[in-house]
């Protein structure tokens, strides 16, 4: 995709990009649904605080199998933390 150039701030895109950053959308969506801090998320779900970040912030690309995992996390919070309790 490419830059706006009549927005200076704008860049690139590549359909990876866009898809990390949809990723990346689709986590904190989730955590912040829950009402939970990055910490707390992280410890609450038994994810590393620094790959929820990196996430996130779209800095790395989560698996399928991590969107997986959080898509259930957002459907089933209780029931996901008592089972990796």
């Amino acid at each position: 995709l490419p830059a706006d150039a009549t927005d200076v701030e704008d860049f690139d895109a590549s359909a990876k990009a866009m898809d990390r950053g949809q990723r990346a959308r689709q986590i904190r969506q989730t955590r912040t649904k829950l009402g939970l801090s990055q910490v707390e998320f992280a410890s609450r779900f038994r994810v590393p605080v620094g790959t929820l970040r990196d996430w996130e912030q779209a800095r790395a690309t989560p698996p399928d199998f991590a969107i997986a995992y959080v898509q259930v996390i957002g459907q089933h919070p209780d029931l996901v933390a008592k089972a990796v309790a």
